[in-house]
């Protein structure tokens, strides 16, 4: 299957103390032709950034700035060419978001995992659906 057509394969339920940069290691699908990895100002650290070259993964993780010192133009235009391929991501996040998103009323972390689950396998039979119905064979 093309890379630009590969669906919503991994999700990391925690509890809300788990900081999500914790968990971003394991989400990796190692089984990607893509080696590319981006991510968020939130995730650079020297270290993760080190143990990914090493496993093989192209590091695109965008740089923070300090208070007393912005980004160069550099930067920024690294940036830019981060932020485009990582916006298809952000749709996904947005489409999952306008199906209520992180909100369950549930307790216990065994149902939400069920619910966030069934949310992500009707975002994907939604974007089959779409794919199917433009002409593109998706498999």
């Amino acid at each position: 299957m093309d890379k630009r057509y590969r669906l919503l394969r991994k999700i990391a339920v925690t509890h809300a103390a788990v900081a999500d940069t914790t968990v971003f290691e394991s989400l990796l699908d190692r089984t990607n032709t893509s080696r590319d990895v981006y991510a968020d100002r939130g995730y650079p650290a020297a270290e993760r950034e080190t143990t990914l070259k090493q496993a093989g993964w192209h590091v695109h993780i965008q740089r923070k700035g300090s208070a007393t010192k912005g980004i160069s133009e550099a930067q920024k235009k690294r940036h830019r060419r981060i932020a485009t391929p990582r916006a298809r991501v952000e749709h996904v996040f947005g489409a999952l978001a306008q199906m209520g998103g992180r909100l369950v009323r549930w307790m216990g972390i065994v149902r939400i995992t069920f619910v966030l689950h069934l949310k992500a396998a009707s975002y994907n039979l939604k974007r089959l659906v779409f794919l199917m119905e433009g002409g593109l064979a998706p498999f």
